[in-house]
């Protein structure tokens, strides 16, 4: 039995499928059960605790052989980062008490650094409080998401435009699917080993937002043209899409850290993994199904 949260999501998902496949018992983490009933339905045990219950969460951690664990992710996060610091705080409680034989924590690229992440600065909080757990554990650092994708969608099918806040257009970036990451994280949850492991997961290679215009014309069969969004524009773009204009910070700090080079791999001491998923396929998906 491994503990997996996360499964309504796509990486948690990714787990819980790599690991049924394997034949292996899987107990799902929900908050909501009923968005997790299709699991339920194929075996799934499902555990109900919000992720801020230390209680709860020491529950479903208990008598698994291993336990996928993640954060929740926020977009607009407070300055002090204080809804990542409850969770990670309810989450660290639960497993100290709970003392699964292994963990597989979901954490960033770049969150080995101390300043300059943005919003990836809750998984660097993650690791700092999850490193000194008392059994063996592994943290996994995608790069960005090939899904994060879906939100180019729309002004890629009805303009063909693909507005870019990855700059230049013509730099390679660290890109991963998330199907990839799942399959990691099912495979290391069924290995042991002892003390702590740090494991970049990247794409087959890194793509430019060129590239990822490229795929999209190539998935709807018209002319895509990548186009760079002004910087001085962000923080408008960013309050047009919901998010509140005092917490544009942190997401502008971030991608201005992916553009620079400061977040990227490798990082000293990781091992890194290289997923199979291309670009492409990925946006094939991601057009057929919007």
């Amino acid at each position: 039995m491994y503990a997996v949260m996360g499964i309504t999501g796509q990486v948690g998902a990714a787990v819980a499928e790599a690991l049924l496949s394997q034949g292996k018992q899987v107990r799902a983490i929900v908050r909501n059960p009923e968005k997790a009933t299709a699991w339920k339905t194929r075996g799934v045990e499902l555990a109900v605790a919000d992720y801020d219950d230390a209680t709860a969460l020491e529950i479903a951690f208990r008598g698994v052989e291993g336990a996928f664990v993640m954060i929740p992710p926020n977009f607009a996060p407070s300055p002090d980062y204080a809804e990542a610091r409850k969770t990670i705080a309810a989450i660290r409680t639960a497993l100290d008490k709970a003392r699964p034989p292994k963990a597989v924590y979901l954490s960033s690229i770049g969150a080995q650094q101390k300043s300059g992440l943005g919003l990836i600065t809750a998984l660097h909080l993650l690791e700092e409080s999850f490193t000194s757990l008392p059994f063996p554990g592994a943290f996994l650092r995608p790069g960005w998401f090939m899904e994060n994708c879906l939100w180019d969608v729309p002004s890629a099918r009805e303009r063909g435009k693909l507005f870019s806040y990855l700059q230049p257009l013509d730099h390679a970036f660290p890109l991963v699917a998330t199907h990839d990451i799942g399959l990691l994280g099912a495979d290391t949850l069924t290995q042991s080993w002892t003390g702590n492991r740090y494991i970049e997961v990247a794409g087959p290679q890194r793509y430019s937002p060129r590239d990822i215009a490229a795929a999209f014309a190539s998935a709807l069969q018209r002319d895509v043209e990548p186009v760079a969004v002004p910087r001085d524009t962000w923080v408008k773009q960013f309050v047009g899409q919901g998010t509140p204009e005092n917490r544009t910070a942190l997401r502008v700090e971030m991608i201005d850290a992916f553009n620079s080079g400061w977040i990227d791999f490798p990082a000293p001491g990781t091992e890194h993994h290289q997923g199979k998923t291309e670009l492409k396929k990925v946006i094939e998906t991601l057009v057929a199904k919007s």
